[in-house]
Parts: C-alpha cells; structure tokens; sequence
C-alpha cells in the first residue's frame, strides 16, 4: 500500500503555496479537508475510476469531481469530442449547432421539458429558473427545504447543505436579511408543515424548490406520498414546482427523478452529468413557462459562455453513450452488488453504519436506526465516526468526499474488482477504528 500523503510531499507544497493566493487554498470551500484534518492531495491526472497525486500516490475515486463523470474520467469518447470541439474553436458567443443537438436530447428524454437555456452552472440554472417562477407567477416568496443546497445564491444560502453544514454554517455572511426574507423554510419530510405554510401563504409564493433526492446533506431519501403533496399543493396554489436535479439528472434514471417518482415539475434545473465534466448547467419546463425568458419574454437571463460548444460536445456525448449501453441498469447492478459485498462488513463495524443507495448515489450513515430523511435527523456525531473512517480509507488509497454530509458515486468505469477493494478497505478500517 502507497502511503497517501508523505511528509515532505508536493502536494503540502503546493497547498501551502496556493493559501497564499487562494483563499484556504481551494476555488471551493470543502476540498480544503476542514471538516476531516489533513492536507488535501493535489491531483495531477485521471483516468478511468482512477485519480493520481502530484505525488504519483493513486487513488480508487467515489468523488467523481462530485457527481458528473458518471462515464469515469476522460473517458475516451468524451475526450475526442472534446478535442474536435475545439479545434473548430472554444467559444462563440453565438448560437451553434451542438447546442441544439444537446437540448434535443434533454428535452426528448426528461418528463415534461419542452424547451431548456443553457448557462454556466448549476447554481446559475437555478438562480434563473427562480427568476423565470417569480416573473411568471407575478409573485415573490420562493419555499425551500431545510438542508437542501441549490447552489450559492443568496437567496438560496438560507438553512442549505453541501459546504454550509460540513462547516457547520446554517447560511452565509453578506447575504442581506431582506434576500433571505423571500425565503420560507420547511423541514423535509414534514407534510403537516407544508400544508400550513400552503394553507396560510400559497397565494403569494411563486415556487416551490426540492431536491427530489437531497444528496448535499447527506443522502435524504424522500417518500413518494411526500413528493405527490408537493405537485398537488402546488398546482392548486398556482405555484411552480421545480426538481433541482443538479445531481439527481440523467444519473438516477434517463429522466432523472422525474422519471423515478412518476412526478413532472413545472420547471427543472440541471448540471453534473449533461456537463460530460466541463461547467454546463440548465433549466427548462413547458413551452408556455420558458417563453416568458427574454428575447420572447420580459424575464432577463443571459449569459456569454452559455451554450459553450465545447461543454456541449462534452455533454452530449456523455448522455449518447449512456443511452447507448443501457447505463442506468449496469449502474444499479453495479450498485446492488456494492449492496450485497458491504452488508457483512457493516453488520461487523464497531459502531452504527448503515448504507444509503439510489442508483450509483450512495452516502454512509453513521448512526443507529432507519436512515434519516430530513437534515435535523442527522446525528452531529456521526461526523465525528466519519473522520476516522475518511482518514483510514484514504491511507489504503480510496478516495471519498472529505465530508460525512456529501455523497459518493459510482460510475461506468468501476469494476467488481473495484468494489472488492473499496470493501475491504473499509473493513480494514472498521476494524482499525475498534481496535
């Protein structure tokens, strides 16, 4: 086994160099291993389920750049269409021809979406498929749900997950009071508190936002009977309902949880997967809704790398291949056998452990009873458990998400082999920590 971090390895070098000009040394906050101790490894390359140190330490990854390789990394198909892309030119600032072949695609595969706008970003899509809500609706109150993270709008880092909660943060400084005044929280999973806030204030709120599976706080599982309420108190209200499938999209099921849960939103946001890797977000619903967006409607949005041929190559021959080989049931298969190979290794761990799946979406839950489905259900000791196990699974050269709140992936590139090493890692490491 390579020692994951050495004393005097580059990666320190360099993560000390980069404190000096990026904040804590990182473009985003959870990569800096706050939450877990330690330095960060730097990565140099990727290949296949496979990432490589500066160091030239490798590593087994369930991070998968936090959700969109779900095809592995540099993958070959994604690459060369990456690189014919660009030898025809990186931007244009106008409309092109894979743009149009990529929101085909989406709009011919998701439950409900007749048009799509491309942006830059998941936290853009959402930001602008809120705007569109208010603008179509004429109203101002947006509800989300406690522990659900939509990216880092202001109005939006109001009791959010992902960063906010690994650092133990319930929102953000500089986001003004009355931003997040706009912002009505309810508890996930709680029916009784949605149908009061609907019953005293549905006809001033414009939309209602979830993750239909909330996978930035740990992973939330929702019920159906749930979800339904949402659709249905909506509709009635005159409200919008949109699926932040940022992460759920294209990776839970061809249509996302749309598809899943038999539910269609009003609107939907997406980013990760349709991405292929490079920053690609988008929202999208009924004709009726999206031609309220600017230039046929009053809703301003725009952007000038939105639509970007080389991200849309990237996307679009991520979701071809994945159409191509039947994905989403070699995930799954993928996923009961991870099932199966870990049952006896969390029945022996030293403490609560249970396993948490939909799909190629898995999270650890370290604590006793039913995994939780809302964000106060976690136990805030359950982070501690997860430092040790982090730590353990890193020196025998596994990578996962450096936080107990942020989810793993599993993608096309793993093997059972794969698995079998993950497993054992992780008993290796259960049995360290009871030591």
């Amino acid at each position: 086994m390579t020692e994951s971090l050495l004393e005097n390895s580059k990666s320190i070098e360099i993560f000390e160099r980069a404190k000096k000009v990026l904040p804590g040394g990182v473009s985003s906050p959870v990569r800096a291993f706050g939450a877990v101790g330690g330095n960060p490894p730097v990565i140099e390359s990727a290949q296949g389920a496979r990432i490589r140190d500066v160091d030239g330490n490798e590593y087994l990854d369930f991070v998968g750049s936090w959700g969109p390789l779900i095809l592995g990394h540099a993958h070959p198909l994604v690459t060369a269409a990456i690189i014919e892309a660009v030898q025809k030119g990186t931007t244009f600032g106008a409309p092109n021809p894979i743009e149009v072949e990529l929101a085909e695609c989406l709009t011919a595969t998701y439950p409900g979406l007749e048009k799509v706008r491309f942006t830059s970003s998941g936290t853009e899509a959402v930001m602008s498929a809120i705007r569109l809500a208010r603008g179509v609706t004429g109203r101002d109150y947006v509800v989300k749900f406690a522990g659900c993270y939509h990216g880092h709008a202001d109005h939006l880092l109001v009791q959010a997950g992902s960063g906010l909660v690994t650092f133990g943060t319930p929102s953000s400084a500089g986001v003004p009071k009355c931003f997040a005044d706009k912002t009505l929280i309810v508890d996930l999973d709680d029916a009784d508190g949605f149908n009061a806030l609907m019953d005293a204030r549905g006809s001033e709120i414009a939309t209602v936002i979830i993750e239909p599976i909330p996978a930035n706080n740990g992973l939330l599982v929702q019920r159906q009977e749930f979800l339904e309420l949402l659709r249905k108190r909506t509709t009635e209200c005159g409200a919008l309902l949109i699926f932040d499938e940022v992460i759920n999209g294209f990776r839970v099921a061809p249509g996302g949880s749309a598809e899943l849960f038999g539910i269609t939103p009003d609107l939907a946001t997406f980013g990760k997967v349709i991405g292929g890797g490079l920053p690609v977000g988008a929202f999208g619903g009924k004709a009726i809704c999206m031609d309220q967006l600017a230039p046929l409607g009053p809703v301003y949005q725009a952007g000038t790398l939105s639509g970007n041929p080389v991200a849309m190559a990237a996307g679009l021959a991520t979701l071809k291949e994945l159409k191509s080989c039947n994905a989403w049931r070699r995930l799954e298969a993928l996923g009961q056998e991870l099932d199966e190979r870990l049952a006896p290794v969390l029945a022996a761990a030293p403490f609560p452990v249970s396993f948490v799946r939909v799909g190629s979406i898995f999270w650890f839950n370290y604590q006793a009873g039913e995994a939780p489905r809302r964000a106060d259900g976690i136990d805030p000791a359950a982070a501690e458990r997860f430092k040790g196990v982090f730590a353990g699974l890193l020196r025998r050269n596994v990578a996962i998400a450096p936080s107990a709140y942020e989810v793993g992936f599993l993608s096309l590139a793993h093997t059972s082999e794969d698995l079998e090493i993950f497993v054992q890692a992780l008993e290796s490491t259960y049995q360290e920590l009871g030591a």
